[in-house]
């Protein structure tokens, strides 16, 4: 008889027994539509990169300037989301529902508010930040303007990562899939629309003129925006109206934030925000160490992150899953099954981006072809992406441990690992190597970098001090009284 994922979560949170082989496939089916999502959400990232690319370098480099303080707007946001998210895994593992859609009120007031406010931040600074970055004068105004555009749109990427991340620490991890995939596609048609200009296809032997905007790299952010737009308010819909466990249209609550739920959830948001925050500023150090190079290496970075994306996002999708088993474990006060699925996902993290490693080793020059014609930037990409294949399986148990972790509400021992192996390691020692070997020492740096840190958290994994946390101490405590 076939067991559905949804079965084997209630038997979660019913104390029911879990056999080895349950566990695999409850990892599997809930991994699988996660790993979709992050490869669809990579996608609109390559699509984006491709179209731009084929606009030529300087366009290439100006989305590259600003997208380090792109990810570091995205990490603010996701940051506080991640501390709600936790907290509504561990009610519901706890099958407290009712605790769960009051924390999900609470958390649409403060992130909402999070979100514009960071908009504004975003859009004041969106002028002078090419500057600041170094860029050179030929890229500057199409810098900030895709960056302005980004910024205005931050509520709306605030709504559909947060629904998203809801749903999923629900256990519902087709809906958030099957929506970035819609988006993804949403996102092809208008860039299509609005990056190039109008021009003649020819269709079964007739000639069609397509009108088009022709806004180049301003297209290109506003197309995201529109596709962003469109998937946050369905996801949201659908978390209001439609989840099992989470909707909260039948019943009234408040949504004013409580001092219980705000201490719990900022306990666990404000370490990955200011782990967010200074890995953005790393990030943003190592463009600023890259740009001096030309427009040539930092076109070759740009398209060679967004492609390595390709490689390591299904192991965020993994991380997803594990958030939420490890979540919901921790909620039933289920300690050894939890260590259990930590060692599962992180296994299982390590395989599927060894495989993409592979893949990604061989492609590398296709890859980069498809995304710019420019053949010094295909040769340099290709060579970089390869170097950094090796680091992959590695950079997959950092990214899936560190999934582990935050579920069982253990935050700060992985962050203080991700922010040493940078500081400590890829920023000093690119410094010191990119004036004799470039771009390409720049990557091994990082490859070496990712691969120490992959194996520390794997050793934090084995200790099992991560299951040390203030949510499963209360949770054992609540089921020994029952």
């Amino acid at each position: 008889m076939r067991v559905t994922h949804t079965e084997l979560l209630e038997q979660i949170r019913n104390h029911g027994k879990l056999t080895t082989r349950q566990q695999v496939s409850l990892t599997a089916k809930l991994s699988m539509p996660a790993i979709l999502a992050q490869i669809s959400f990579i996608l609109m990232q390559y699509i984006d990169a491709s179209m731009v690319g084929h606009l030529g370098a300087e366009c290439s480099a100006a989305v590259g300037l600003v997208s380090s303080t792109t990810w570091l707007f995205f990490g603010l946001t996701e940051s506080l989301v991640s501390g709600f998210a936790v907290m509504v895994a561990h009610r519901i593992g706890a099958r407290d529902n009712k605790g769960a859609r009051n924390v999900l009120r609470q958390s649409l007031t403060v992130c909402l508010l999070w979100a514009v406010f960071l908009a504004g931040v975003g859009m004041l600074i969106s002028p002078h930040l090419p500057h600041w970055l170094n860029g050179g004068e030929d890229i500057v105004p199409l810098a900030s303007s895709y960056f302005l555009i980004f910024a205005a749109g931050l509520p709306f990427y605030q709504l559909d990562y947060l629904a998203a991340s809801m749903l999923r620490s629900s256990g519902n991890v087709k809906v958030p899939s099957v929506l970035n995939v819609i988006m993804c596609i949403l996102d092809v048609i208008f860039n299509y629309f609005l990056i190039n200009n109008s021009h003649e296809i020819t269709l079964f032997g007739t000639k069609y003129l397509v009108h088009c905007a022709g806004l180049g790299v301003t297209g290109a952010a506003l197309g995201s925006l529109l596709a962003v737009f469109v998937t946050s308010i369905a996801m949201a819909w659908y978390l209001f109206f439609r989840s099992k466990d989470l909707r909260i249209c039948d019943e009234r609550g408040s949504y004013k934030p409580e001092r219980d739920n705000m201490r719990r959830a900022l306990k666990i948001a404000i370490p990955i925000g200011g782990e967010r925050s200074i890995m953005s500023i790393a990030y943003t150090t190592i463009i600023a160490i890259v740009a001096p190079l030309g427009n040539v290496s930092l076109s070759a970075d740009t398209l060679a992150v967004t492609i390595e994306g390709l490689c390591y996002m299904p192991g965020y999708g993994i991380a997803d899953a594990a958030t939420t088993l490890v979540g919901q474990c921790v909620g039933a006060g289920r300690r050894r099954l939890a260590r259990s699925f930590g060692r599962i996902t992180v296994i299982s993290g390590m395989i599927v981006l060894t495989i993409m490693a592979v893949i990604m080793y061989l492609t590398a020059r296709v890859a980069m072809s498809l995304m710019t014609p420019v053949d010094e930037i295909i040769d340099l990409g290709a060579t970089i992406l390869r170097i950094e294949a090796f680091a992959e399986p590695f950079f997959g148990a950092a990214i899936v441990c560190y999934g582990v972790f935050v579920g069982a509400g253990s935050s700060v021992a992985p962050i203080a690992i991700n922010v040493s192996s940078m500081w400590l390691i890829r920023i000093p020692f690119s410094f010191l190597i990119v004036g004799s070997m470039g771009l390409t020492g720049v990557w091994i740096v990082m490859a070496s970098e990712l691969a120490a840190r992959g194996v520390i958290h794997l050793i934090y994994l084995r200790s099992g001090r991560w299951l040390n946390t203030q949510a499963m101490r209360e949770a054992i405590a609540k089921n020994r009284k029952l």
